[in-house]
This record gives C-alpha cells, structure tokens and sequence, in this order.
C-alpha cells in the first residue's frame, strides 16, 4: 500500500501516462473523500450482511504500534459460515491513543462488537496476548480468554534463555525483540557463518574483542539445540486460516515426551533450558477452565478426540459436549447443511505418532 498522495508526485503521473496516454489519473481529493469512503461502506455492509447469519464467533484481539509510533488495537472474528467454510473478518485496526489500561481497552472492545451488533453472548473465546492489561480487560467484560500458544511459547524461550552463561554471548547478536523468533535465527545463522565472521572481526582492532570465544560458542551451540526445534510451532499455530486451538495438548505432549527431553548428549544448559521452558509451559497449561476448553477441542477434533484427554476426564467432557449440543436452538429450517469438506490441513502432530501419557 501507498498514501494517497502518491497520486500527486511527479513521477507516478509520468509512470501512468507511459502505461496509458490517455487515462486521466484521480486527484487526491476523489480517493480520500470518494473513492475509499465507498470502499468503506460497501464493504462494511457486506460484512454487516455476513454476520447476521454467524451464530457464534470467536475473536482474536492484539494493540500494536506503527512504524511511527502510533498506537492501534485491532480486532478480528472468526466463524464458520453456512458452506461450512472457516471465515476471518478484520473489524477494526482503530487508533487507539487512549491509556493501554484494562478498563479503557474492555469498552474498546464492547464498542468494536456493538457496531456490528454482535451479541456478546456468542462469543466463545477471545484470544489475546498475555498482557495483563488485556487479560484484565477480557475479566471485566466476563468474556472467554485464551492466551495466545505463540505468545506463551516466545515467553517461555525467553525464560528458558535467562541465564548469566548466556548473556555476553548473546550480546554478539541483534535480534527484533518483537518478532518471535528472531533471536534464534541469528544464532543458527551465526553459527553458520563462524569462521567467516571470526576471520572479520578479527582483522580489525576496534572488533576483535567481539570474537567469539569457544565458551561463547559452546553457549549458543546450546541455545540453538534446545530452541530450533521449538520455532516451527509458533508460526504453525497461530494461524487462522484453520482451527489450531485442537494441536495445543498434541504439541504439549510432544514438547515433553521428545523435543524437550533432555538427552544423554546434550549438554548442561541445553538441558536447564528445556527443564526451564517445559515448566514454565506446564505453569501456564495448569488451569482447569483452560485445560477443559481445550479438552473440549480436542474430542470436536476427528483427528485427535480422546487422545490427548486424561481418561479420567473423558466422560465429563463428553457429556458437556452433549449438552451444549443439545442446548442448541432448533435450525429454522429442516433443510440439512452442507457437510464439511475432508480435507485437513497437515501438521507434524497427529493420533497416529504419539500416544498419551
């Protein structure tokens, strides 16, 4: 994308008349007060039209900040439409200027979903980050939370990396502290580029003492064994073009019965990192209401069912699952629905490769 006065500078009215002589390019004026808000209202009817039709929803809800520092809060919606089809709709990227408190952020939020009249009481769960002013907000409006896995697993490598071996020798690297990962991926690629980096820094005086000692390479050799394996999940299940709340208790099992395991050949802080991060992990996964709700997935889930549940909880969890189905309203209509499509979107985690616990 690109601001609206791009259509005034010189050189893209030169590019426009090189494609076509003859086209006469839009002011400023027809886009900003025209143009987009036609697009905005079109399109906000046809979301509007979509909605009334949704009986319930689940959201996802983040603030953020631009480029030049400016606050916004977003706020998307999930459903599955009549096709059976999963659907997202962005309802907002607000700015958002106000303080970043629980109060103000709950009547954002309630303001956001009363502009599309979508009832509260159709919200299933709204995920958000583990901010405790978003936790506080979603509290005050007594809506379903979750916390997103992403989110909780960038915090838990964060944990697991506190440690004062590890500091000077991630001083030798720059990584994005908001971009999940990042840190990582400049160690894999450091350690990739070893030599080549330790013959340039070496060469000059004012850098040759970030050479990179063998304890410091012992550490991030160590960093990398316990957290590479780690990286895939956080992008694998934060996604929304499918349902991934079911992979949580998979991915959890498989943290601690393989990837986070310590081995034999690891070595000690490969070891205390893995120890640090499933517990944190665990700490987290330990509330009843959250691990009910994920239970509950998991048996909607043809792929996973009861396979992941404690056998203990199983039956419970099938009769909620009875009756929140039986509570449901009668369809309008005896007309029966199109049935869901078979294909699945295919992960590293499934039934048939691991078994409970």
């Amino acid at each position: 994308m690109v601001p609206i006065y791009t259509v005034e500078k010189p050189g893209f009215i030169n590019m426009i008349k090189v494609l076509d002589p003859r086209y006469v390019l839009p002011s400023r004026k027809f886009f900003s007060e025209v143009a987009l808000p036609q697009l905005y209202n079109s399109t906000r009817q046809r979301v509007a039209k979509e909605l009334e039709e949704v009986s319930f929803y689940s959201a996802t809800t983040d603030l953020w900040s631009s480029r030049t520092m400016q606050p916004y809060m977003s706020l998307t919606v999930h459903f599955i439409n009549n096709d059976w089809t999963l659907r997202s709709v962005c309802l907002q990227t607000a700015y958002f200027p106000e303080d970043h408190t629980g109060e103000i952020i709950a009547q954002g939020l309630k303001d956001a979903l009363n502009s599309l009249n979508l009832a509260e009481d159709r919200l299933i769960c709204m995920t958000t980050d583990s901010g405790s002013n978003m936790i506080k907000a979603l509290k005050d409006n007594a809506w379903p939370n979750f916390q997103c896995f992403g989110h909780r697993l960038h915090n838990a490598i964060e944990n697991g990396v506190k440690d004062p071996r590890i500091d000077r020798a991630i001083g030798l690297i720059t990584e994005s502290p908001t971009r999940w990962g990042s840190r990582q991926r400049m160690i894999e690629r450091f350690l990739e580029q070893e030599k080549a980096l330790v013959r340039v820094l070496g060469s000059d005086k004012k850098s040759r003492h970030l050479v990179p000692t063998w304890q410091d390479l012992d550490v991030l050799e160590s960093i990398n064994k316990a957290v590479k394996p780690l990286q895939e999940f956080t992008d694998a299940l934060s996604g929304e073009s499918y349902v991934s709340v079911s992979y949580i208790k998979p991915v959890l099992h498989l943290f601690k019965t393989s990837l986070l395991q310590p081995e034999e050949e690891d070595a000690e802080l490969t070891k205390t990192i893995k120890g640090k991060i499933m517990r944190y992990l665990d700490d987290k996964y330990s509330d009843p209401v959250k691990d009910e709700l994920l239970d509950m997935s998991l048996l909607v889930d043809p792929r996973f069912r009861t396979t992941y549940i404690d056998r203990d909880k199983v039956e419970p969890v099938k009769k909620r699952a009875v009756a929140e189905m039986m509570s449901l309203p009668a369809p309008a209509n005896n007309s029966t629905p199109q049935q869901p499509g078979t294909a699945v979107q295919k992960h590293s985690v499934g039934p048939g490769n691991h078994k409970p616990g």
